[in-house]
């Protein structure tokens, strides 16, 4: 991973969970309830004795997939799907997230629920915080269509639409320049 791909603090944590498939490479980090909980406790989101049910891991991945569609909406605007929020809605209400206080008066969301239901409700906060903390809308995903991999945007005016320019973004390029050829001979 480049560091021009790296989200700041917690944050990291989502973009990871994101990527944790890999369109690209077609590799899949949670290839079965094991591998998604040794993911969980690797990341620090759950304690390493993590038992996971096929429905833990599948509701994982739709969790992962609802937040790449919203990421894409950070890329190109289109409009996040109801599904997704729906998913989002459904993992912070599984996970009993809820407003909790500290001795010094910060208030920070924390999930109620153990398992892999609060693990998930921790990405939740941590995406929470990122709303708060404005760095939520430069998390985006790779609008190449092979690809939509997560990263940080770190231009200035928050421009970027591909993980990387060197090789999705000339992807894309080569690829309307064959497509503007191809028009123009017809």
């Amino acid at each position: 991973m480049s560091k021009q791909q790296a989200a700041p603090g917690a944050l990291e944590q989502v973009r990871a969970f994101v990527n944790s498939a890999d369109f690209g490479e077609e590799a899949e980090e949670f290839a079965g309830p094991d591998a998604l909980g040794k993911w969980l406790a690797e990341h620090g989101l759950a304690d390493r004795h993590l038992e996971v049910a096929d429905s833990d891991l599948r509701r994982a991945i739709e969790l992962r997939e609802a937040l790449r569609a919203i990421l894409l909406s950070h890329t190109d605007g289109r409009p996040v799907p109801a599904s997704a929020v729906a998913t989002l809605d459904d993992a912070a209400c599984r996970a009993g997230v809820r407003l909790r206080f500290s001795e010094d008066g910060d208030a920070v969301l924390e999930p109620e629920a153990d398992g892999v239901e609060g693990a998930l409700g921790r990405l939740l906060a941590i995406m929470h915080a990122a709303l708060a903390d404005g760095t939520w809308q430069r998390l985006k995903a790779c609008r190449e269509h092979s690809c939509e991999w997560a990263f940080y945007d770190h231009t200035k005016n928050r421009s970027g639409t591909w993980c990387k320019m060197e090789v999705c973004g000339n992807r894309a390029k080569a690829r309307a320049y064959r497509e503007r050829r191809a028009t123009a001979h017809e």
